[in-house]
């Protein structure tokens, strides 16, 4: 018992340390956005030729990209699921064709979607999803087979805990599912112990790319 309340303790006091830090990130974005803005002016005024240009190059950003994600899953001991081979990380404006659902990893939007115990009742962008997997949030997916007994109480969990986000995911095999970067597992509902065990490894876990990047101030 004692080992269990030591290891809650430690997991709420990393929570803190989480919410510090986020808070801390936040005040330094509003001060480097106005900075940026003014950046962004003088950047107009001096180079428009070039940004016409540049809109005209990009003129097909809206069309379909490959994620570049070579590989195939893994399945662990402990019904984890982990991609084969390197994910990419490239920021792209293009919708992105994952070889999996929901993705766990490549090429994805430069916007994360907000992350921050976000509880989301539709289907959100996977582009922006998977640039919050980057920053070390675990996503929770469920389809229509989930009761909304589970629905319900998971939703109340994510809002409970940071870099985690929840939605809708109509296409995916199972009713209730868990990814984070690289990784990826079912649950076969909102009291099942591997959803505990899951949060507690991949949420700012070491398969984050970019551990303590922000999960707010992104798309809600």
């Amino acid at each position: 018992m004692a080992a269990k309340n030591n290891s809650s303790a430690a997991r709420k006091a990393r929570i803190e340390e989480m919410r510090r830090a986020e808070r801390s990130r936040e005040r330094r974005n509003r001060i480097l956005t106005i900075g940026a803005s003014v950046l962004i002016v003088g950047g107009l005024v001096v180079g428009g030729t070039v940004l016409v240009q540049s809109q005209s190059d990009d003129s097909g950003s809206n069309s379909a990209s490959d994620s570049k994600a070579t590989g195939k899953w893994k399945t662990g001991s402990d019904g984890v699921k982990t991609w084969s081979t390197k994910l990419s990380q490239n920021h792209v404006t293009k919708s992105v064709d994952y070889p999996m659902e929901p993705p766990v990893g490549g090429d994805h939007n430069p916007v994360w979607q907000n992350c921050n115990g976000d509880v989301y009742d539709k289907a959100i962008k996977n582009e922006n999803a998977v640039h919050s997997l980057e920053h070390g949030a675990v996503w929770v997916t469920y389809n229509s087979k989930a009761s909304d007994a589970d629905v319900k109480a998971l939703a109340e969990k994510v809002k409970k805990t940071p870099y985690t986000l929840m939605s809708p995911v109509d296409d995916q095999k199972d009713p209730i599912m868990l990814s984070a970067w690289g990784a990826q597992r079912t649950v076969t509902s909102a009291t099942d112990p591997n959803l505990d065990k899951f949060f507690e490894k991949y949420v700012q876990g070491e398969q984050t790319p970019e551990p303590g990047a922000a999960c707010t101030n992104g798309v809600s």
